[in-house]
């Protein structure tokens, strides 16, 4: 995917010298092609069965394991999961008899070193996404990885990494964002970078939802008598998740940093809370101001309560002098203004993104041409959003200059669990 600047974007000031290095780097990864050694693709025809193992097998990563197998190109032959039981369920659910499986927190690790996959499906707690992509990747298999990619910025850098080095080996590398493999998405967004919307002056990021994870708290609550069930209500650990802002505000803020151009905003001030619900480790709410270059301010809201009546969905407005930019996920994409874009509707978007990842993932291996296009954009996402929770923890202005040089580490303790 082509990631090119509004026109507010490039007038970044001269001046902005780590802004610009980063700016460098991710064009750079954003848009490179290369072609796949020979002897690392399987085969060339439309449908060579890739090999496939799995990591994390919980809700998501069986309806994800679906959709490989829908697709008729891959072949299950392992899974990883710290618990038995759901890897049990998993090869039931998705019909899987004689699937490989390895339990425990090292159990990716004793599956990629058994050898016999191609490929491996990352879709655990975000908190092991780094660890697990480079294991991955320094094995020589291709990666098809959640979002988000990291909890802090050195998994963030250390993904970037990973990808890095697939390229370098001839390695696929994809990033499993829907909406940046969504037509209307695509149009709309392609539009506003050929400058749609003229001179960008603000916008809006918006996520609202009712209480998640409910049926988690129990588990949450008694984690230090059971270890193991932190890993059960990971959710609702900031250490495993990242908080809201990062496993589930991505997706907002994600298409606010497309729309921008994918450059790094200036500076971000915020807030956020835990009133709704006590006693988890995660805020219910989040309220900033992400400020890009040229004074273009983006309000963005979040919330995970039942509060009826508030404006629930994924949204996105940005307004310039010429049009306005709507997006909602999973509702309308439209340009309205001077160059108008009826564009459409996406109710399909959560599983329509992801089949269309898993057939681009499928497609590179073979074909060898590979694409990293996914990458950058979503390191680049996922700082922003570590960023704001800076912000909002901390009671401070961050300014990216200052953010992108620390490297603030989060450890979960795995004291009590089961190697």
């Amino acid at each position: 995917m082509q990631n090119r600047r509004n026109q507010s974007a490039e007038s970044v000031n001269k001046k902005d010298i780590s802004r610009r290095r980063f700016i460098a780097g991710a064009g750079a990864a954003a848009l490179s092609f290369t072609v796949m050694k020979p002897a690392l693709v399987r085969g060339t025809e439309a449908n060579s069965k890739l090999r496939l193992g799995h990591i994390g097998c919980g809700g998501r990563g069986t309806w994800i394991a679906n959709l490989f197998k829908q697709h008729g190109g891959y072949e299950y032959v392992a899974a990883a999961d710290y618990f038995q039981d759901k890897m049990d369920k998993f090869e039931a659910k998705v019909r899987l008899p004689g699937l490989k499986k390895y339990a425990g927190l090292s159990g990716y690790k004793r599956m990629i070193d058994a050898g016999g996959i191609d490929a491996v499906a990352i879709i655990s707690p975000p908190y092991f996404h780094p660890a697990q992509a480079a294991a991955g990747v320094e094995a020589g298999l291709n990666v098809y990885l959640a979002k988000p990619i990291a909890v802090d910025a050195p998994g963030c850098k250390s993904v970037r990494a990973s990808g890095a080095k697939a390229k370098e080996k001839g390695l696929a590398f994809l990033v499993d964002f829907q909406t940046r493999s969504q037509p209307f998405f695509i149009e709309a967004l392609k539009r506003v970078h050929n400058g749609a919307l003229g001179d960008v002056c603000f916008g809006e990021s918006s996520y609202q939802c009712e209480e998640y994870f409910k049926e988690k708290y129990e588990a949450w609550w008694s984690r230090a008598a059971h270890p193991e069930n932190a890993l059960q209500a990971w959710p609702l650990s900031r250490e495993l998740s990242g908080d809201i802002i990062v496993e589930q505000n991505i997706h907002t803020l994600d298409v606010m940093s497309w729309a921008m151009g994918d450059i790094p905003p200036v500076k971000v001030t915020g807030t956020g809370g835990m009133k709704a619900r006590k006693n988890v480790g995660i805020y219910d709410h989040f309220a900033m101001v992400y400020e890009y270059p040229n004074n273009v301010g983006i309000a963005f809201d979040s919330c995970q309560m039942d509060v009826y009546g508030s404006p629930e969905g994924i949204k996105n407005r940005m307004f310039g002098t010429k049009g306005v930019l709507e997006t909602e996920y999973g509702g309308q994409v439209l340009i309205r203004g001077k160059s108008f874009y009826r564009g459409g509707k996406t109710p399909d978007i959560y599983k329509e993104g992801a089949v269309n990842n898993i057939k681009t993932f499928h497609s590179d291996i073979t074909s060898g041409n590979l694409s990293y296009a996914t990458v950058e954009p979503s390191v680049l996402s996922n700082l922003i959003c570590i960023m704001g929770r800076t912000a909002a923890y901390t009671g401070q202005t961050v300014t990216w200059d200052k953010f992108i040089t620390t490297d603030e580490k989060y450890e979960f303790d795995t004291t009590g669990l089961k190697d």
